[in-house]
């Protein structure tokens, strides 16, 4: 269990590492945060992944380790917010004096 665990380390490292130098931009948190992530995220799944495989498959459980620590990488990364991209409102701008009350137009039955 103790070199699956580094192992389960290394992938995270791995994991974190390939995400930040693949799309640095994608990433405004801190690189601690991206690489404590997916480190943390490694070991995790990879030590549920041993037990609910009751150890008989370690290169299994190094690869289940590795999915579940790129998945997680993935939810921090921001692509709205990396550089050259304009921010996409998803709103149409106010006409004038639509903010009034009464002001919105509501379909009517016919």
């Amino acid at each position: 269990m103790l070199v699956e665990t580094f192992a389960f380390a290394l992938v995270g490292v791995v994991a974190g590492a390939a995400a930040l130098l693949s799309w640095p931009a994608y990433f405004p948190a801190g690189r601690a945060l991206t690489l404590g992530t997916a480190v943390g995220s490694a070991l995790l799944s990879g030590v549920v992944a041993h037990f609910a495989l009751d150890g008989r498959y370690p290169a299994a459980s190094i690869a289940v380790s590795a999915v579940a620590s790129a998945l997680l990488t993935s939810v921090l990364a921001r692509p709205d917010l990396a550089a050259g991209r304009a921010p996409a409102h998803r709103h149409r701008p106010q006409r004038e004096g639509a903010h009034r009350a009464g002001a919105h137009r509501r379909h009517r039955h016919a």
